[in-house]
């Protein structure tokens, strides 16, 4: 399946593919995530319902963004595909509104828009990936399977890690700051603890995409600059919202490698 905008927003979609067609050799885990669509166009939307559904996903298809913020509110999902251009709202505020309620919710961005500040500014919203119209439901599916694969794999228990005044506990999934919580973005917790584990070492970016979304990473690195971006300034906010004085580690960029953190 190749989802393509209809109109005057882009090319005319190709036609509606078979639901055998759109089955791949991989399916999804027999858990049956629920997959939140919201989309305007017809044509899209039902490709993307059929998809899903045919590849063992459990999809629910809103067409506006009052629509989509309604269902999300009232039901657990495990996905949001997101368009951006929808008839009532930017698809920008839907996801700011959909990630401050929940957090640990897989969001992704499906649009026409290609200009790097609207990557930025999707990535920036709460997204945790962005997929360009058009695409196809092979590529689709093997992102949703990356994200999830990484959300589900069991790790052994971890003491919680100090790092001079923030300490970080990966089994809670908390990072504090002398007691006080930060409010990290899933992909920057990852990030952070990623980067924890080798404390004082050189991480290029290639093992940062590898850990933190997937060794099959198709996008640009790009997510990874947007998602360090926010972690440094979340960071940095803690650190001036402190009563005390604090010492955090330094996240240093190591030009043409990847980062460092340093204590």
């Amino acid at each position: 399946m190749t989802c393509e905008r209809t109109g005057v927003d882009g090319p005319r979609a190709s036609p509606a593919p078979t639901l055998s067609s759109m089955r791949t050799h991989a399916t999804a885990d027999p858990s049956r995530h629920r997959v939140l669509i919201v989309e305007d166009d017809e044509t899209i939307g039902r490709h993307l319902e059929t998809g899903l559904r045919g590849n063992g996903y459990a999809p629910t298809w809103s067409r506006t963004g009052s629509a989509a913020l309604t269902e999300a509110a009232r039901t657990p999902y495990d996905v949001l595909l997101l368009d951006l251009g929808l008839p009532d709202m930017d698809g920008l505020d839907v996801a700011r509104a959909v990630r401050a309620r929940h957090p640990d919710l897989l969001i992704v961005i499906l649009t026409a828009r290609t200009d790097d500040i609207d990557v930025v500014a999707g990535l920036d919203a709460g997204a945790d990936d962005y997929l360009v119209k058009p695409f196809t439901l092979t590529v689709l599916l093997a992102r949703l399977r990356a994200h999830l694969r990484r959300r589900v794999v069991a790790s052994p228990p971890q003491e919680p890690v100090r790092l001079a005044d923030l300490v970080l506990d990966v089994v809670a999934r908390r990072c504090t700051l002398l007691d006080v919580d930060i409010d990290l973005r899933p992909k920057e917790f990852d990030l952070l603890a990623v980067l924890a584990r080798h404390a004082g070492e050189a991480v290029s970016r290639e093992t940062l995409m590898a850990e933190v979304w997937d060794e099959n990473w198709f996008g640009s690195t790009k997510t990874l600059d947007v998602t360090m971006a926010g972690l440094r300034r979340r960071l940095a906010q803690a650190a001036d919202a402190s009563v005390r004085p604090t010492v955090l580690p330094r996240i240093s960029t190591l030009r043409g490698h990847g980062y460092r953190l340093e204590l």
